[in-house]
């Protein structure tokens, strides 16, 4: 698809790959999360032929690969009756679904996009940030420019278990701690442009793109939809970024807007095709506790639980972390992992107007909150800003929210972050406790307002 490129020099993005993730009809090929104790590893893998793919011997949980050909069923059953065994699940591969068929964008949401349109840049925590990307009408809507001004403005590390991060954007550069890529097991801040083609990349990193006609946004499969091009003739076919592209520098920015001086740590645990597994999962949530998170974002979500997955999420909240995440972009009143957990933040989506987003599941054992998760605003990669529509959005609205309570109480417990931020909006009772309210929140948690501060 050639398009005739204009004249303006900002990236007009629309993405719509809305990370919501659920298993392939089974697990990664032969493997298996295991978990026994350090000292019978080595016994264990003799007895069943298992060849030992990865170590986390701290947590005493091991990613093992079973002998070629040996029947998934049969086997789980024989390695589960050795008494060394503790526990052995499938390792589950995950991948990125689809947007939801026929979304679209509406009146109301497209008129977002005009924000992008304008290239002003504005001061905003010692950088200088597109000014749509701060006066946004979701950012107003939940009151965050209010509450940095007579609350808190973030502290702390909020961990981000997504696809890494552009670790040379201008909004983000000063937020940025050193975090780990468990798709290559690299320390460091793992870049999201390392997924991609030298030649994509060097289009993506172009201080000048196009600002392309709104219809072809819509027109676009909302799957992928992103537009990238050059300010020259030549053009950046789609097809050429890959779906989960952006995804993770996307969700940073969420959380920087609204806690600009909190840390953030990415932990990048998805590749950039958009798929992951359960062991790298497990491994980004324990490396985040152990590495002084006090925050974990999950914007993701699968059908099937995991007693890993759930192990390693109450190790979290044991710790001290607000876990976080989304609820989900199949439009169903439904339960998904690990939003369904007791000890997480389910994650709604809701628009402008305070109603449920088509696409956003729902349900009184699934939701916590909502937040506003249709046009957001936010960065991308190659110093660019887009806008993105799903729950993976609505969920950083409330981890940056949880990084602000932070500020004001270090030791904050995760139950005592969910009490605070039950004071929302109230909406529909399938939405748990309404649509998230930053200014109130913040003022049910201090015991002195701010003279000056308006009454929420």
């Amino acid at each position: 698809m050639r398009l005739k490129v204009k004249k303006q020099i900002l990236i007009w993005l629309a993405l719509a790959a809305l990370l919501a993730v659920c298993p392939v009809f089974g697990a990664v090929q032969d493997e298996y999360i295991l978990r026994c104790s350090p000292t019978a590893i080595s016994g264990v893998l003799s007895r069943h032929g298992m060849t030992l793919v990865r170590s986390a011997s701290e947590y005493s949980v091991y990613l093992v690969r079973s002998p070629a050909g040996a029947p998934p069923a049969q086997y789980l059953s024989e390695v589960s009756a050795d008494l060394a065994v503790a526990a052995v699940e499938p390792n589950l591969d995950l991948v990125i679904s689809e947007t939801p068929p026929g979304l679209q964008l509406n009146q109301s949401t497209a008129s977002i996009l005009d924000a992008l349109a304008n290239p002003t840049v504005i001061p905003f925590f010692r950088t200088m940030v597109l000014s749509g990307y701060v006066n946004q009408p979701a950012a107003a809507l939940i009151r965050v420019a209010n509450t940095q001004r007579f609350f808190a403005t973030g502290a702390g590390i909020v961990a981000v278990i997504d696809t890494g991060v552009d670790p040379n954007h201008t909004a983000l550069t000063g937020s940025l701690v050193p975090g780990y890529d468990f798709t290559r097991d690299l320390p460091g801040i793992p870049s999201e442009f390392a997924d991609l083609s030298q030649s994509t990349a060097s289009i993506l990193d172009q201080s000048t793109a196009s600002i392309l006609d709104q219809r072809i946004i819509v027109a676009l499969n909302q799957s992928t939809a992103s537009i990238l091009d050059q300010s020259t003739a030549s053009i950046l076919d789609t097809t050429q970024v890959p779906q989960a592209f952006g995804h993770g520098t996307m969700v940073a920015g969420i959380i920087h807007l609204v806690a600009p001086t909190a840390q953030i740590m990415p932990l990048k645990a998805f590749k950039v095709d958009g798929t992951s597994n359960l062991f790298d999962i497990m491994r980004a949530i324990y490396f985040a506790v152990d590495h002084g998170a006090k925050v974990i974002n999950m914007s993701f979500s699968m059908v099937n639980s995991s007693p890993e997955l759930t192990r390693a999420i109450n190790y979290a909240a044991g710790h001290g972390l607000i876990c976080v995440s989304s609820a989900g972009n199949t439009g169903k009143e439904t339960l998904v992992f690990p939003a369904g957990y007791r000890n997480v933040m389910g994650v709604a989506s809701t628009n402008n107007l305070d109603v449920r987003s088509t696409f956003s599941n729902f349900g009184h054992s699934l939701i916590f909150t909502t937040a506003p998760g249709e046009g957001i605003i936010t960065t991308y990669p190659g110093k660019h800003y887009a806008a993105g529509w799903g729950t993976s959005f609505s969920t950083p609205f409330v981890a940056g929210t949880a990084a602000l309570l932070v500020q004001t109480q270090l030791a904050i417990t995760p139950g005592q972050a969910f009490k605070v931020l039950a004071h929302a909006k109230p909406l529909t009772s399938d939405l748990g406790w309404g649509r998230l309210d930053v200014y109130l929140a913040l003022w049910e948690q201090v015991d002195v307002h701010p003279l000056g501060a308006p009454l929420p």
